[in-house]
C-alpha cells in the first residue's frame, strides 16, 4: 500500500509542491482511517463469534451476529507511516489479529485486575431467595397446617400408616405391599414427638387419645406437600415458561381441595410427587450445563436428581413412572448429544457411563438402605408374619421363632410335622372328618374319600406323620431314619390315621386336576395311591437331607407323576369354605412348594397317647440360623410383589379410571360420629374440568400445527414450536405414563390413585392458558383481546377460589354441618357420596 501512495504521489504533483502534498496526506490518512476501522469491526466481530461458540449454552446456535460494531477511536497524534503499517500487517497476517485479541485480552485483565485489587475477605456468604417461590411455599403451609390436629379420628388410610408408626416405635414386624421410606418419615416425625406405639389404630373414625402427636405426624406430608407448589412454579420456567404460568401452575395446586387433602393427613401422595418432580427438575436444569460437563453444579444436578427420583420409587412403586420419565428426558438429551459432531467418541462414552453409574447407583443404595433400615428396626414377630416363610418367621424374636426355637431340624420316619403352602396365600395341608360329596354340583362324581384342604389358620388338624411304606410303625425308631431327596414316603394324617392318597378323579373345582383325599378303604375296586417322592428343591443347603422349616419341597405322587399342588380355589359350604388342594402334571410352579413348619418327633404308638402328644410340645433342643439380611430381602421383595393386600373387591367408594376425567365420584374420608363434620376426598370441579379441556386443547392444536408445517405453513416461531412441543414431551408425557397405566391394573382403584396425573395435567393447564394469550396477543395482533382475555382468567380464578372456599368445610373437617349445608355441596355422583354414613 505503500508503494501505491508513494507512486500517486510522486505521478500527480510536482516536487515540493505544498498544496498537493497536503491533499495527498490528507487522502491517505481518510482512505487508511477507514480501512482501519473496517479491520477493527471484523476482529470485533470475530471475538464475538467465538465467545458465542464457547458459551453457556443458553442462547441459540444460530443466532447471527451483531449487524454493526462500535467504532473505536483512533488516536489523531498517529502518523500516518504508523497507520498504514499497521493496517497493513493487520490485514496481511493472520497470526497477528490472535496476537491483537491476545493483546485486548490482556487489556482488559489488567483493567479488571486493578479494579479488584483490594484483598477478598477470609469468609464469604452470599444467599439468593427466590421470593415468588418462597411465597408459594408459605401460602401453600399456611393452608395445609391451619388446625393441623383437626379432625381429631383417623382419617382414610391414616388408619394403615399411623399404625405403621406404631409398630416401628414398638419393633413390631408389618408387612405392606409398598416401599418404606414414606412410612419411615411418618415414623421418625412420631419418634421425634414422643409416641410410644401404644395406640390401637383400629378403623377410621375412632378418636385419637393424647398420647398420639397427630400434628406431628401430619406435618410431614404437610411440608412436602408444601414443597411441590415452589417446586412446580421452577419446574414450568424451566421449560421455558413465564414466571406467571409457574405461579398460575402453583395457584391451581394450592386450592385444589383434592391435592389439600392428601398432603394434609397422613398420606403418601404430597411425599411422593415432591420427590418425584424434584427430580424432574434437577434433570431439566441439568440440560444448563451442556457445556460444562464434569463441573461442580452437572454432578450435583444428576446426582440430586437420581436420588430424588429414586426416593419417590421408595415411597411408593408407582413412582416407576417418574422415574422411567425422567430417564427418558435424560437418555433424549444424550441422543442429541450424539448428533453433536464436537463431542468425540470418547466423550460420548464418558457421558454415559457417568449418567449410567449414577442412576444405577444411588438408586439400589437408596432402595437397599431404606430396607436395611426397615428389616433392622422391625425385628420382633407381629401380626402379619404367618405371609411371610416359615424360614422368615423364625429369624423374628417371638412368634413362630419362639415355637419353633428347639424343635428337630431334620424329618425322619415317624416325625409329626405341618404342611405350609410356601409361597403364595399362607394357609396348611389341612384334613378332617368329612368327605367329598357324592356327587358334584354338575352332576360330576366324587371318590367320596375324606376331605383334604389347605386352611389359613393353625389347626390340630393340620398334623401329619411321615412314615415310609415298608415301615408300619409310626414312632421315631433308633437308629434314626433320615427322609432324604428322593425318598418315598407316606403322610397319614395325625388325628384320624389315614394316608393322603390321590385316584384318577377330577377335583372339586378343578376338573383338569386330580383329586386329593385321605383313603378311606371302602372295599371297592379302588385300592390306596397312597405314596409320595420326596423332591429337596434347595438340598445343597441340607446336604441332601429333609429339614424342617429350611427346606422347601415338591411331593410328586408316584402313581400318577403329578405333584402336590394349592389350586387357589375355594371349596363350596361342604368344605368348609377352605381352599382346594390338588395334583398337577405341570411340576415347576410356585403353587407346588410345601415346607415344614411346626416338627416333633412321634413317641407314642397309641393312637390315642399319639393324640396327646400332638397337643404337647415335646421338643429336642437344637440351635437354629437366623437368615440373613439378603434372604430377607429377597424374600420380601418377592412377597410385595405378587402378594398384594390392597385389593378391597366391591368398595362403595371405588372408581374407573375413566370417572376420573370428570369427577364422577369422591371418597368419604372420615364423619364424625356425634355430628355431620365430616371430610372427603372431593377435587375443585372448575380446575378439574379445565385440567380435562386442556389436554384436548393442547392435543388438538399440536395436530393443527403439525398438519399446516407439514404444508409449510409456520404459525409458530421456530422458538415458540419448540417451547411447544417440550410441554408436550415433558407434561403431556408426564400425565401420560401417570394416567393409562391404570387401565392396565387389576385392583381396586380410588379417585386418589389420580393425583399424579392430575398434577401433570394442572401444569399442562397453566402452560396452555399462557399459549393462549401469546396466540392472541402475537399471532392475532390482538392487544385489546388480549386484555379481555387476562380478565377472563382473573374471573376463572376467582371461580377456583369460591370453590375452594366452598368445599372447605369438608376438606378440613372443623366444621359442623347442617343437613341443609349438605344437601347444598351434593353436585352429580360425586357430592351425593357426602350424605352417606360410614
Amino acid at each position: 500500500m505503500d508503494a501505491t501512495v508513494r507512486h500517486r504521489k510522486n505521478k500527480s504533483s510536482p516536487k515540493g509542491d505544498p498544496a498537493s502534498k497536503g491533499d495527498i496526506e490528507e487522502i491517505t490518512s481518510a482512505d487508511n482511517h477507514n480501512m482501519l476501522k473496517e479491520s477493527i469491526e471484523k476482529l470485533k466481530q470475530m471475538n464475538e463469534n467465538i465467545n458465542r461458540d464457547s458459551g453457556d449454552g443458553e442462547s441459540a446456535p444460530d443466532t447471527p451476529p451483531p449487524e454493526t460494531a462500535p467504532d473505536e477511536a483512533v488516536p489523531s497524534s498517529t502518523s500516518t507511516t504508523t497507520t498504514t503499517t499497521t493496517t497493513t500487517t493487520i490485514e496481511s497476517t493472520p497470526a497477528t489479529k490472535t496476537s491483537v485479541i491476545q493483546r485486548s485480552s490482556t487489556r482488559q485483565k489488567s483493567k479488571t485486575s486493578t479494579k479488584s485489587a483490594s484483598p477478598a475477605p477470609p469468609l464469604e456468604l452470599s444467599l439468593r431467595l427466590d421470593g415468588m417461590s418462597v411465597s408459594l411455599f408459605v401460602l401453600s403451609f399456611i393452608t395445609r397446617i391451619w388446625r393441623l390436629d383437626s379432625p381429631k379420628g383417623i382419617v382414610f388410610d391414616e388408619l394403615h400408616y399411623g399404625k405403621y408408626a406404631g409398630l416401628y416405635m414398638q419393633n413390631t414386624f408389618f408387612f405392606d405391599s409398598q416401599p418404606p421410606l414414606g412410612k419411615q418419615l411418618i415414623a421418625l416425625a412420631a419418634y421425634l414427638a414422643g409416641f410410644d406405639g401404644n395406640f390401637k389404630f383400629d378403623r377410621i373414625g375412632t378418636p385419637y387419645d393424647p398420647i398420639v402427636p397427630v400434628s406431628a405426624m401430619r406435618v410431614v406430608p404437610a411440608f412436602f406437600g408444601s414443597l411441590l407448589m415452589p417446586t412446580v412454579y421452577n419446574l414450568l420456567v424451566e421449560l421455558g415458561l413465564s414466571h406467571y404460568a409457574g405461579a398460575l401452575a402453583a395457584f391451581l395446586m394450592i386450592f385444589d381441595n383434592a391435592i389439600l387433602a392428601q398432603s394434609r393427613f397422613i398420606l403418601m401422595e404430597g411425599i411422593l410427587m415432591f420427590f418425584g418432580l424434584f427430580g424432574l427438575l434437577c434433570i431439566l436444569k441439568f440440560r444448563r450445563f451442556y457445556n460444562q460437563p464434569y463441573s461442580v453444579p452437572w454432578f450435583a444436578c444428576l446426582i440430586v436428581g437420581a436420588a430424588s427420583l429414586s426416593a419417590c420409587v421408595c415411597v411408593r412403586y408407582f413412582g416407576i413412572f417418574t422415574f422411567l420419565l425422567g430417564l427418558g428426558i435424560l437418555s433424549r438429551d444424550f441422543w442429541m448429544m450424539v448428533g453433536d459432531r464436537l463431542v468425540t467418541e470418547r466423550q460420548l462414552l464418558g457421558h454415559f457411563l457417568t449418567r449410567a453409574a449414577i442412576f444405577i447407583t444411588i438408586p439400589v443404595a437408596l432402595y437397599i438402605g431404606c430396607f436395611y433400615i426397615h428389616l433392622s428396626l422391625l425385628y420382633k414377630a407381629g401380626p402379619n408374619d404367618n405371609i411371610m416363610t416359615s424360614a422368615f418367621q423364625a429369624s423374628l424374636e417371638g412368634g413362630l421363632a419362639s415355637i419353633i426355637a428347639n424343635q428337630p431340624v431334620k424329618v425322619l420316619h415317624g416325625s409329626q410335622i405341618t404342611l405350609r403352602h410356601t409361597h403364595g396365600r399362607t394357609c396348611w395341608l389341612h384334613s378332617h372328618d368329612a368327605v367329598y360329596p357324592v356327587k358334584y354340583q354338575d352332576g360330576r362324581g366324587s371318590s367320596h374319600q375324606q376331605q383334604v384342604t389347605c386352611y389359613s389358620y393353625k389347626d390340630v388338624n393340620n398334623w401329619w406323620i411321615v412314615k415310609k411304606p415298608e415301615i408300619e410303625e409310626l414312632v421315631v425308631t433308633e437308629p434314626h431314619e433320615h427322609i432324604k431327596n428322593g425318598d418315598i414316603i407316606q403322610l397319614v394324617h395325625g388325628l384320624t390315621s389315614r394316608a393322603l392318597n390321590s385316584h384318577d378323579v377330577a377335583a372339586a373345582m378343578s376338573p383338569h386336576n386330580q383329586e386329593v383325599a385321605a383313603y378311606i378303604d371302602y372295599n371297592v375296586s379302588m385300592p390306596a395311591q397312597s405314596t409320595w417322592r420326596v423332591e429337596i428343591l434347595n438340598s445343597e443347603q441340607t446336604d441332601g437331607h429333609w429339614h424342617a422349616v429350611e427346606s422347601q419341597i415338591r411331593l410328586i405322587h408316584v402313581n400318577s407323576s403329578q405333584a402336590l399342588k394349592f389350586s387357589g380355589r375355594q371349596l363350596p359350604d361342604w368344605g368348609f369354605r377352605q381352599h382346594e388342594v390338588v395334583t398337577d402334571k405341570l411340576l415347576d410352579q410356585e403353587d407346588t412348594i410345601w415346607n415344614v413348619e411346626e416338627h416333633r418327633y412321634t413317641r407314642n404308638e397309641d393312637k390315642k397317647e399319639r393324640e396327646k402328644d400332638l397337643l404337647r410340645s415335646e421338643m429336642i433342643p437344637m440351635e437354629r440360623k437366623n437368615l440373613t439380611f439378603w434372604n430377607k430381602l429377597f424374600e420380601l421383595q418377592y412377597k410385595m410383589l405378587f402378594n398384594n393386600q390392597e385389593n378391597v373387591a366391591g368398595h362403595m367408594y371405588a372408581s374407573e379410571p375413566l370417572d376420573w376425567l370428570s369427577l364422577k365420584r369422591g371418597v368419604a374420608y372420615w364423619i364424625s360420629a356425634n355430628s355431620n363434620a365430616q371430610v372427603h376426598f372431593i377435587g375443585n370441579i372448575v380446575t378439574w374440568l379445565s385440567g380435562t379441556l386442556s389436554l384436548v386443547a393442547y392435543g388438538g392444536l399440536f395436530l393443527v400445527y403439525l398438519l399446516r408445517r407439514q404444508r409449510a405453513c409456520y404459525d409458530l416461531p421456530e422458538n415458540a414450536w419448540n417451547k411447544f412441543c417440550s410441554i408436550g414431551e415433558i407434561l403431556g408425557v408426564g400425565y401420560a405414563v401417570h394416567y393409562f397405566p391404570y387401565f392396565l391394573v387389576d385392583r381396586t382403584l380410588f379417585l386418589h390413585h389420580y393425583i399424579p396425573a392430575y398434577i401433570f395435567k394442572l401444569c399442562l393447564l397453566a402452560a396452555m392458558i399462557e399459549h393462549g394469550h401469546y396466540l392472541v396477543l402475537e399471532y392475532l395482533k390482538a392487544p385489546r383481546l388480549a386484555r379481555v382475555y387476562l380478565g377472563v382468567v382473573a374471573t376463572w380464578m376467582i371461580s377456583i377460589l369460591y370453590v375452594f372456599w366452598f368445599f372447605a368445610p369438608v376438606t378440613y373437617g372443623t366444621t359442623d354441618l347442617t343437613a341443609d349445608q349438605v344437601m347444598s355441596m351434593a353436585w352429580r355422583d360425586t357430592w351425593d357420596l357426602i350424605i352417606h354414613k360410614q
